[in-house]
């Protein structure tokens, strides 16, 4: 797909809401945009992999994991990436569940776009990938801001589940989120 492709038309009704943020393929030339989250500790803290020191380190892993990814988007900012998300789905007869994951470039932390983001994903998602009838993420118990972005892209926080999660060599209690395909989207 081009750079410059944008999010299709579907993810652009409803007037002014998402016209800032738009979700697209991440490309190999998107790394210096990619760089920007990818080497920072912070947006890190959260996430399974440590900050990328490199670009080849990060070359290779948009090769070899986004690129292939049936469902990894670049989060943009009038069309300029300042995060990804991505909808991982399961298999056999976990097949109607997908977990979702996003990070964003901690500048723009707190304004707005990380729920516009998730907002347009659970627009399409099930409509995209049909088989679909759950959308989850789990949340560390400490990511506030995570579970703020959630809860205002109208999922439904189920519960905690303790000790659930190994990170970054410590065992974490994690808050499960979810999203219906009959759920009202907001």
């Amino acid at each position: 797909m081009e750079r410059n492709s944008c999010t299709p038309d579907l993810l652009k009704e409803g007037g002014d809401e998402f016209s800032d943020i738009s979700l697209r393929p991440l490309d190999l030339s998107d790394i210096d945009d990619f760089m920007v989250w990818a080497t920072d500790a912070e947006v890190a803290r959260f996430c399974t992999w440590e900050p990328y020191s490199n670009k080849e380190d990060a070359l290779n892993y948009i090769k070899n994991f986004v690129l292939p990814h049936p469902w990894f988007r670049a989060v943009c900012l009038n069309n300029r990436p300042i995060g990804a998300v991505s909808v991982t789905k399961n298999s056999g007869s976990d097949i109607g569940r997908g977990e979702l994951g996003y990070v964003l470039a901690s500048q723009y932390w707190g304004k707005g776009f990380a729920t516009k983001a998730v907002k347009l994903v659970a627009k399409t998602i099930f409509i995209e990938w049909p088989h679909l009838k759950r959308l989850e993420a789990l949340v560390d118990v400490q990511n506030g801001g995570s579970q703020r972005v959630l809860e205002k892209a109208g999922f439904e926080r189920e519960g905690v589940l303790r000790k659930y999660y190994m990170l970054k060599g410590k065992s974490r209690d994690m808050v499960m989120f979810s999203l219906l395909s009959t759920d009202p989207q907001i």
